[in-house]
């Protein structure tokens, strides 16, 4: 097969990008003018609806409505206001402490929900008028949330692993899980450490309110405990072999259902329109998973995968080299593709790169993630910048300026995780997870 077809492949989706083209439709029907050419109609459209249904039959994939379902009856359960309660008594006495609450909330609540822009929308709405109120720059207050609210989508539980396991061939979810966990913190770290010497720098100071008696602080540890306590029945169940991701999702339901319940703060009749809500995300996911198998399937005939490696390598057979090229790319990718279609359409481009190279897969994962994460609080289709502006008012302008040393910093920390193996596989070895 000539690869020249490959290329018109990308170049034709990358158009339809460019020309707004919804992402799902435009990975489908790429991918289908390319089959059109190169095989019979009938040979092609047969083909291309097999690999839809293949591409969503995965017992693996059924983790991911009910991560989505759990993560919006948290939204709407009041487990945000107390996760933000919590954070305050952690870092409440910290130059800048309003923006650690923000940094430390989202992180809590990202991994409690598995969603970056729940978390961006809950504690941006919280947390933007007090910030306010304490002299804060309206657009830093949005560039904090925004660049720290995806650090939930690697603490686990993470649709975002779920797909990678899948997409990947089976890497283990247990160990994906696990090995999120520091990638994931050093993020929301990286955050802090800008938002520390931006507030040292503008002044602004510790948080104004008393810190709470001792009775008062162990009430809020108690309100926050039972939702902190997901992570630990959820993901020590995966781990310790009680339940598998699927069935853990399922469990994480029933505890935030129970969890929202008990704190009056959901009432039955609001399960309606959680329950469209959540059918109408997965039912957009599984279409671009299902129109990211068509493509898939499409590269790998026309051999794209084989010609991109074959010229990163040409370039440089140093790893250094070759990584760095590979995070350059993908950080421009992220710029314009949501973070699930693109971890569906370049990990089977890159991922046979970086094993070649000596890259355990594990690590993949946490490269590859880490890097499309910074995406989402980038422009132009940043999905957290535009909601995070939104909640708070702040003009994208203003938002992106004060994002840029956020952005920065990350991309450091990103260096470090994609050369220091350590960061991503010391715990998943650790718990004898993989060898």
């Amino acid at each position: 097969m000539d690869i020249s077809v490959g290329f018109w492949l990308l170049c034709l989706f990358l158009t339809m990008i460019a020309l707004s083209v919804p992402i799902a439709i435009a990975i489908a029907m790429s991918s289908l003018i390319i089959m059109y050419t190169i095989l019979p109609f009938d040979v092609a459209s047969m083909t291309a609806g097999q690999k839809i249904v293949t591409g969503v039959d995965s017992f693996s994939l059924l983790a991911i409505p009910f991560f989505i379902l759990a993560g919006n009856i948290m939204n709407r359960g009041g487990i945000a206001g107390r996760l933000v309660n919590f954070a305050k008594l952690l870092v409440g006495k910290m130059p800048g402490s309003l923006a650690h609450v923000n940094i430390l909330s989202n992180m809590m609540f990202g991994a409690v929900s598995g969603s970056a822009v729940a978390a961006a929308a809950a504690v941006g709405k919280t947390l933007a008028p007090e910030m306010k109120k304490e002299g804060y720059d309206k657009a830093f207050s949005t560039a904090v949330n925004v660049a720290s609210c995806p650090a939930g989508l690697l603490i686990p539980p993470s649709n975002s692993l779920i797909v990678f396991s899948v997409v990947s061939g089976g890497t283990s979810v247990a160990a994906l899980f696990v090995a999120g966990y520091v990638p994931g913190i050093l993020m929301g770290l990286s955050c802090m450490v800008v938002a520390y010497f931006i507030a040292k720098k503008k002044g602004y100071n510790s948080h104004t309110a008393p810190r709470p008696a001792f009775k008062e602080a162990l009430s809020i540890i108690w309100q926050a405990l039972p939702s902190l306590g997901l992570i630990f029945v959820v993901i020590g169940g995966i781990i310790g072999g009680v339940f598998t991701a699927t069935e853990g999702a399922c469990i994480a339901v029933l505890y935030s259902f129970i969890l929202s319940l008990c704190y009056r703060s959901l009432t039955l009749s609001d399960m309606k329109s959680i329950s469209i809500e959540t059918t109408e995300i997965t039912g957009i996911m599984l279409f671009i998973i299902g129109a990211s198998t068509i493509m898939s399937w499409a590269m790998a005939f026309t051999g794209l995968p084989g010609m991109i490696s074959d010229w990163m390598l040409s370039i440089s057979d140093n790893p250094i080299i070759i990584f760095i090229l590979m995070n350059i790319i993908l950080l421009i990718i992220g710029m314009f593709m949501d973070l699930t279609p693109a971890l569906l359409i370049f990990t089977p481009i890159f991922m046979p790169i970086a094993t070649q190279l000596g890259m355990h897969p594990i690590h993949f994962a946490m490269m590859i993630i880490f890097n499309l994460c910074i995406g989402i609080a980038t422009p132009p289709v940043g999905t957290a910048l535009f909601v995070g502006s939104s909640v708070s008012g702040v003009k994208i302008e203003k938002v992106i300026r004060a994002i840029l040393p956020f952005c920065a910093v990350l991309i450091v920390t990103l260096l470090f995780i994609t050369f220091i193996p350590a960061l991503s596989l010391a715990l998943p070895t650790a718990f004898g997870l993989i060898q």
